[in-house]
């Protein structure tokens, strides 16, 4: 189940944040801290839109995977888990997007 794949990568990520930078590409992106965090999950999304655009199935899912991992990497950073964002969606849930976009501007 995906579900349960991302939230082992999830648990994995915040094992990871007190880990050897010298040992761990997650602990050091930690270690760079939520700015630099941040620039690659910018730079993941970019090449995920990418390669939607050159329709290559296979890049999307290389790409989407990676902004996927760096976007965990920055909830973790952030104090957000993967709960926090389900409950958010549930929320939304039934709500048309949007009247949802209004209600955030009011």
């Amino acid at each position: 189940m995906a579900e349960d794949t991302l939230d082992t990568l999830e648990a994995t990520i915040r094992a990871r944040r007190g880990a050897d930078p010298a040992t761990s590409y997650t602990a050091k992106l930690f270690a760079r801290g939520r700015g630099k965090i941040a620039q690659k999950v910018g730079e993941e999304a970019v090449e995920t839109v990418i390669a939607a655009l050159t329709e290559d199935k296979a890049a999307l899912v290389g790409e989407a995977t990676d902004l996927m991992f760096h976007l965990l990497v920055l909830l973790a950073e952030c104090d957000v888990s993967l709960d926090d964002i389900r409950a958010e969606i549930r929320q939304r849930e039934g709500v048309s997007g949007i009247d949802e976009k209004a209600a955030r501007k009011a």
